[in-house]
């Protein structure tokens, strides 16, 4: 059985959601991870989700800011939410595949969105940083996330940090800078190893080719000087090491219309 799931900062989804629908349309992925949808719960765009075939859907919202929501093709017996540094900011939501979905494993799906952490790289001068460590802290200390004995997760979402030197356009010009400090890089890949997670991006493509997923909008042309960012990560469990198919970043969907400044990027397994 193939099996795939797609992740995307929509960056308002109520905005975007002709964009979303001509991804769903074009690609198909089986689950669409979205995050920063910025719309409370009873907003949501269900019905158009639903019209695309999208017809299971588990939503974590709040007006105006954050939010994070999983649409499916495929029914899910279980979704939860998590809140983390005693926040109540609708940064995760899971949800567990198994029968329903015709798996004959159980398959657990995290989507997250990570603090961005502000512009000043300093835990004391600046509280939105010092957030984003603490919750990274508090994702690697997650059981949830430290899959055993076989079992088959994927954690994917907007992490907000671009760990390794090739993942950011200039590495030298990025170590001062939010998503690309030293210690952010460092507790992130805390994360990873503390789940024993693969990170199905720099398993696929070598780690001295640079590869991004995110380009500001404060650049007049974004593909001049091509200055991105890997934000955007999939990670798989030991379990599915194997059964990863193919890997995605969809670039193009950086020039349509009033785009995300984040672009789709997929996985796929052979279940």
């Amino acid at each position: 059985m193939r099996f795939s799931v797609t992740t995307w900062n929509i960056n308002s989804v109520r905005l975007r959601i002709e964009l979303v629908a001509k991804l769903l349309k074009s690609a198909r992925p089986d689950v669409l991870c979205l995050q920063e949808t910025k719309c409370p719960d009873d907003a949501f765009p269900l019905k158009r989700l639903k019209q695309l075939g999208y017809e299971h859907i588990a939503i974590n919202g709040q007006k105006g800011y954050h939010g994070v929501a999983i649409a499916s093709k495929l029914p899910f017996d279980s979704s939860d939410v998590r809140t983390f540094c005693g926040k109540v900011d609708s940064r995760h939501i899971s949800v567990a595949f198994g029968e329903k979905a015709g798996l004959g494993a159980p398959l657990v799906l995290h989507n997250f969105y990570v603090p961005a952490g502000g512009d000043i790289p300093d835990p004391v001068a600046n509280p939105k940083f010092e957030h984003k460590l603490s919750f990274l802290d508090e994702m690697r200390d997650c059981d949830p996330l430290h899959p055993r004995n076989g079992e088959r997760h994927i954690l994917v979402g907007d992490l907000n940090v671009a760990p390794f030197e090739h993942d950011v356009w200039s590495h030298k010009q990025l170590l001062n800078v939010v998503s690309h400090t030293p210690i952010e890089c460092e507790k992130l890949l805390a994360v990873r190893n503390s789940g024993d997670w693969i990170d199905i991006a720099r398993q696929r493509i070598s780690e001295s080719e640079k590869v991004y997923t995110w380009w500001s909008y404060r650049a007049a042309d974004w593909t001049v000087g091509n200055r991105g960012r890997r934000l955007d990560h999939i990670w798989a469990s030991q379990a599915l090491g194997d059964k990863i198919a193919d890997f995605k970043i969809l670039r193009d969907a950086r020039s349509w219309e009033r785009p995300s400044d984040h672009v789709p990027v997929t996985a796929t397994f052979d279940l």
